[in-house]
């Protein structure tokens, strides 16, 4: 198991974030990361790609001790899609295994919330950012019917206690926290686990 990519890029957003680059430099180079984190689909262990046929799965894999950042694996079970939503921080998501598609909302002149163009596509290692000032509402679901998609997403506070806004249609928006779908973490710090490290 290949969890010591994990620790390198959990040591990457950290360094990025100690050198208190503005936001367009921090989603760039983290964007970077990311991408080579979702490249090879050999470290993220079994237990935070697990399916629920309830609903889909924010699985916790690191948190920053000073809540700057967080790291969570969305597990997708066939179907599956969350309602339209906000974030209210920086994130960036890139596709591990499977596909997923986002549908980006944006406020009309009139306060109405509107579908911004088609939804986009995001297949394996491909990755993408959210944010208040680039676009931080959308829906988005399992580009598949028949398997699991699971995609990383990494955002600028820790996300499963931020308090944020779904958008049902026709009501208005409506508070939630999103929590987290397990209560371990997965030990990206055992090194004697680890015979060699690349």
């Amino acid at each position: 198991m290949g969890i010591h990519k994990l620790r390198r890029f959990v040591g990457t957003i950290a360094e990025l974030l100690d050198r208190s680059p503005r936001e367009p430099r921090l989603i760039e180079h983290g964007l970077e990361a990311l991408r080579e984190l979702v490249r090879d689909d050999d470290w993220l262990p079994d237990a935070y790609a697990a399916p629920s046929p309830e609903r889909y799965q924010q699985y916790l894999l690191h948190a920053d001790a000073r809540q700057r950042f967080s790291v969570v694996s969305f597990v997708w079970g066939p179907g599956q899609q969350t309602p339209i939503h906000d974030h209210t921080v920086w994130g960036l998501i890139g596709v591990l295994r499977g596909a997923e598609y986002a549908q980006p909302y944006a406020h009309d002149a009139a306060g109405t919330l509107r579908p911004q163009g088609n939804e986009v596509l995001l297949e394996r290692g491909e990755v993408e950012a959210v944010s208040p000032t680039l676009g931080d509402i959308h829906r988005v679901r399992n580009a598949f019917d028949d398997r699991v998609s699971v995609s990383i997403h990494v955002y600028g506070a820790n996300i499963g206690a931020v308090r944020r806004f779904t958008y049902p249609p026709n009501a208005p928006p409506k508070p939630f926290i999103s929590g987290y779908s397990n209560d371990t973490l997965p030990n990206i710090w055992d090194l004697t686990r680890e015979s060699t490290v690349s």
